[in-house]
């Protein structure tokens, strides 16, 4: 057999056998390692309620009043908790930023705007309105918000619902995600996981 022949069935060979180890083995084997050590975060860490799913705890998303019609601007449910802006309204196939700098003109006038209807709605002063509240994450997906915007519409949510202050917050307490490793960011709370415990609440 002719040496350039037997180089290329060799290739051929070891082909097929990488193929079936790191495009069909090793696939499996971790597909089955995550099914089995962690299971929930391997599926999306889905958020259930009354058996029916309602989103990720992994992706933030929209709590609004419903619209009557579709050109009509979403306003946002002053039962819930609400959670950051979103470059992409939360759709994680729009994932990203607005790519607006801190000098941007578009950006500070929308942050300005954002400050004063956040204040108008939870009832607060504009001056107390944190920073998360009135800026987008990076990825636009972010379901965290500060435990200090979580605390300023608290009153909000409270008096909507009807439910005592205490109870939302040890609600927004059980929430607050402690920083990553220990030492990177803030503590953050949770929305989705927030809301999901308001609407159980008594």
């Amino acid at each position: 057999m002719p040496t350039i022949l037997r180089t290329h069935l060799t290739a051929l060979r070891m082909l097929l056998v990488m193929t079936v180890i790191l495009g069909l083995a090793y696939p499996l084997l971790v597909t089955g390692v995550s099914q089995v050590a962690f299971a929930d975060k391997a599926n999306g860490s889905i958020v259930k309620s009354d058996g029916k799913e309602i989103g990720s705890s992994l992706i933030g998303q929209s709590y609004d009043l419903p619209k009557k019609n579709p050109d009509e601007q979403a306003q946002p449910d002053p039962k819930w908790f609400q959670p950051r802006f979103s470059a992409g309204s939360y759709d994680p196939k729009a994932s990203g930023a607005s790519n607006l700098g801190p000098n941007s003109e578009d950006l500070l006038k929308a942050v300005q705007e954002r400050r004063a209807a956040i204040a108008a709605f939870d009832g607060v002063d504009p001056a107390s309105v944190p920073v998360d509240a009135v800026t987008a994450s990076g990825s636009g997906l972010d379901p965290h918000i500060s435990v200090a915007y979580a605390k300023e519409q608290v009153a909000r949510v409270a008096k909507t619902r009807g439910i005592p202050v205490e109870t939302l917050n040890r609600l927004i307490e059980k929430y607050t995600e402690g920083r990553s490793l220990g030492f990177l960011g803030q503590d953050g709370v949770n929305v989705v996981l927030l809301n999901k415990a308001v609407s159980q609440a008594k």
